[in-house]
């Protein structure tokens, strides 16, 4: 029987009504987005859901709110968790998961590690922390398309001057990757990446310089809480961004959510890990497409994905399981 592997989405994968048909036809869906109202202290379904109008200058606003790190990361692992809880319920099981970035949270939940409620608590202060950071000491992050990994961490290492820093934050397919740090070094390490032949390089829209230095403070903000949270063993491997190996041992996954703050993504590296272990095929569980390109990418166009955000799609997988 082939492996299948649950892969979940970090921030950028957000848009306005996500969850909103899964809340209209599922009483599991609804009782989840209630409990995270509850929790969350504010409507996060009203973020989520927007207004339905489609007037073009309110959708954009709603938009704006959503792209708010305080809303979008507990509106992604919300989505992700209904989403998982889902498909499970039906008897879909996945074999490993993986999360990109706050989407390990996501990996962690549907792994049976992780609980609803704690997810939530620990995102909400990880959402605030990371806003107060971006606020704080503004940054930028930059996807350089077309150069190998090798050449990018020296193009970083040479933007890096005179007290500002920039790093490699994503390494999300072969020949793409997202550079992260102080605008002044992230904006030379791009000039500097046109030079060396990159077939593109894009500022992202993001407030902060994640995977970073330049967010040390939400790690150490962080880091006690997550000492604390109370993880159960996974009851499959979970492939973590830090490492890019499968673990299911609760204090190493603690410690690499602690660490994950600060350092890389290692996506296309899990991806290609994942494959090695047995896996065949990939669902890209909750909001939006990327994950589902960067598999094409990373490993092969054949490589079997599906995606389970919406509620047609997740009973289309269902149907064909």
């Amino acid at each position: 029987m082939s492996k299948t592997a649950f892969l979940f989405p970090g921030q950028g994968s957000q848009y306005v009504s996500m969850g909103k048909d899964l809340y209209e036809a599922s009483s599991v869906a609804r009782d989840m987005f209630k409990r995270a109202d509850r929790e969350l202290g504010f409507s996060l379904t009203e973020c989520m859901f927007g207004s339905g109008t489609a007037d073009e200058h309110v959708l954009e606003e709603e938009s704006r709110a959503l792209r708010q790190t305080e809303v979008s990361q507990p509106a992604l692992f919300v989505h992700s968790c209904v989403a998982a809880t889902l498909l499970t319920e039906k008897g879909i099981h996945p074999d490993a998961t993986a999360g990109h970035s706050v989407g390990e949270y996501g990996a962690l939940f549907a792994a049976r590690s992780l609980l609803f409620e704690d997810g939530l608590h620990i995102i909400r202060r990880r959402g605030e922390l990371m806003g107060a950071a971006g606020r704080e000491r503004p940054g930028a992050m930059c996807a350089i398309i077309g150069l190998d990994d090798e050449i990018v961490k020296r193009i970083c290492v040479d933007a890096s001057r005179d007290g500002e820093v920039v790093q490699p934050a994503n390494y999300n397919a072969p020949g793409q990757i997202v550079i992260s740090g102080d605008v002044a070094a992230v904006e030379r390490a791009s000039n500097f990446a046109s030079g060396a032949g990159a077939g593109k390089t894009v500022m992202l829209p993001v407030s902060g310089a994640f995977h970073s230095p330049l967010v040390e403070e939400v790690q150490t903000g962080l880091e006690s809480e997550l000492g604390q949270l109370n993880l159960a063993r996974p009851a499959c491997p979970v492939y973590l961004n830090v490492t890019a190996r499968p673990s299911r041992e609760e204090k190493e996954i603690q410690d690499r959510l602690i660490e994950q703050i600060t350092a890389p993504v290692k996506w296309a590296q899990s991806l290609l890990a994942m494959h090695a272990d047995g896996i065949e095929s990939y669902i890209e569980v909750g909001a939006g497409r990327v994950l589902s390109g960067l598999v094409k990418k990373t490993l092969d166009r054949r490589t079997p994905t599906a995606r389970a955000g919406t509620n047609e799609e997740i009973k289309t997988i269902i149907s064909s399981s």
